[in-house]
């Protein structure tokens, strides 16, 4: 099994309204350094993929976005989690190929990691975008309620509903 999750507001807590520009603004969203060395057990491969437009912008360079996933990783691996790629879209335009719900950064993990079967993969993220994207690359959903708690379910885009990361890695084991 596979697992492609989404990071703001998934892993980390989602900046309203904004971006999250250096380490010193990325917190871990609760109960994830624990539900990461579950995961971390339960799938043969976690990948990260994020749309961070905010590079586009002209607001934070790539090697800066390098520096907050470096310290994300690590405090990750500290706790006895893993990923195994991170995949981001700096583009700006909506129509962009790698930017969700477009599966373009799905088709970048195949590529690297030829492996992958989107038939057993799951896409876990707090948006329909991301549910969206999870349909386009023919995986299963898991929407993580942490900011849109509100979104109905049952939905056509989403298979299984949690509120936090930590419930879904509770439930798979």
């Amino acid at each position: 099994m596979y697992l492609f999750l989404d990071r703001d507001g998934v892993i980390n807590d989602e900046i309203k309204d904004g971006y999250v520009l250096h380490p010193g603004m990325f917190r871990f969203s609760e109960g994830v350094l624990e539900a990461m060395p579950v995961l971390a057990q339960r799938f043969e491969r976690i990948f990260v993929v994020t749309n961070q437009r905010c590079i586009g912008r002209g607001l934070l360079t790539v090697e800066g976005l390098q520096e907050i996933h470096a310290q994300m990783l690590d405090t990750i691996r500290q706790a006895g989690g893993r990923i195994d790629k991170i995949y981001f879209c700096p583009d700006v335009e909506s129509n962009s190929p790698c930017r969700k719900p477009n599966a373009g950064m799905a088709h970048r993990a195949k590529n690297d990691f030829p492996d992958i079967d989107f038939s057993k993969a799951l896409m876990a993220g707090n948006t329909l975008s991301d549910m969206q994207f999870g349909r386009n690359a023919g995986m299963q959903t898991v929407f993580i309620a942490t900011t849109l708690p509100d979104t109905p379910f049952p939905h056509p885009l989403i298979d299984k509903k949690y509120p936090d990361l930590l419930r879904f890695a509770q439930d798979i084991q």
